[in-house]
């Protein structure tokens, strides 16, 4: 294990880029800023698109989400800011008018029983006109829903983190971390370079070695200390070209050959599956008292404060 940090650290990386995803496998939004809340950036994953049974539609079986563009005001990403009954989200897809839906909590239908991956829980019911805008466009029976924070929590997997951390709408965790420089690494084994956006990343750091961010397991971006939770393992999402909705055989393909844990953890189980980026939570009981500063920006240094030898000895 990684040492200490001494009195005058050296950062490791810096924090090059950051993204929000309001809706669920919808696009994402790149910010210079982002506030940080005890679920992770605000607004992420707030949202949800699911099925008559309340079950997520994801990329993985609607591709067409790719292609729904999502704006949030300006203001949204100020601190403490507060939403009007004339704040919107504007929700855009091709040969589809803008949906607006209301960013202020209205007296709101509960929709019961909506479930991603693990949990199930209720939600907000965003209306008639959300559930015609996506049913339009996906050309089956949908619902958007918000995550009711009044009176749901779901909690992260506690085989892995332990303490009190909560998500939304996420595949488990408040954050996802990826590095350029691992990017850049794996387009030097395609044809056709791909973009970050593919792996949907909160936050993409830059000036380490390339797969470095695996082994992190603390880390203080500016003053705000993150942990290193576990491999993410991917799916068939980075394969998905994010600007047409179509799938392809890469990156996956090249994952297979040079980032599946056959090749970077052999001892593991897991095999077949292939790794790019880390989960992340964030210390924010130490900051739970404190009404303002609670950002993340763009140029923000990380430091590594403890890490493992190896992606092998990795969680994952």
């Amino acid at each position: 294990m990684g040492g200490g940090v001494s009195t005058t650290p050296t950062p490791s990386a810096k924090v090059s880029a950051i993204f929000i995803y309001p809706i669920k496998s919808c696009r994402g939004i790149p910010v210079s800023h982002a506030p940080l809340i005890h679920t992770g950036f605000r607004w992420d994953r707030q949202w949800m698109v699911v099925n008559p049974h309340g079950r997520m539609y994801s990329q993985r079986v609607e591709p067409k989400l790719a292609l729904v563009e999502v704006e949030l005001p300006s203001e949204a990403f100020l601190e403490n800011w507060e939403p009007t009954q004339e704040s919107y989200m504007v929700v855009k897809a091709p040969g589809m008018q803008a949906l607006k839906v209301c960013l202020s909590k209205q007296e709101q239908e509960v929709a019961d029983a909506v479930t991603v991956w693990e949990w199930t829980g209720s939600a907000w019911d965003e209306g008639a006109e959300a559930s015609q805008w996506f049913s339009d466009y996906l050309g089956k029976p949908c619902q958007l829903v918000r995550f009711n924070t009044a009176s749901e929590v779901r909690k992260v997997d506690p085989d892995y983190v332990k303490g009190q951390h909560d998500t939304l709408f996420t595949d488990g965790y408040p954050f996802l971390l990826a590095s350029q420089e691992s990017l850049n690494a794996l387009n030097e084994h395609l044809k056709e370079p791909i973009s970050i956006n593919r792996f949907r990343p909160n936050i993409l750091v830059e000036g380490c070695e390339p797969f470095s961010e695996d082994i992190w397991t603390e880390i203080k971006i500016s003053k705000f200390s993150f942990f290193g939770v576990k491999l993410c393992y991917r799916c068939k999402i980075p394969t998905i070209n994010q600007g047409t909705g179509i799938a392809g055989p890469e990156p996956n393909e090249i994952l297979m050959k040079t980032r599946s844990g056959e090749i970077i953890r052999p001892n593991d189980k897991n095999k077949k599956r292939v790794y790019f980026g880390q989960y992340m939570t964030w210390n924010w009981t130490e900051f739970s008292a404190e009404r303002s500063g609670k950002i993340i920006e763009v140029g923000d240094p990380v430091y590594v404060l403890r890490k493992v030898s190896s992606s092998a000895e990795a969680a994952a």
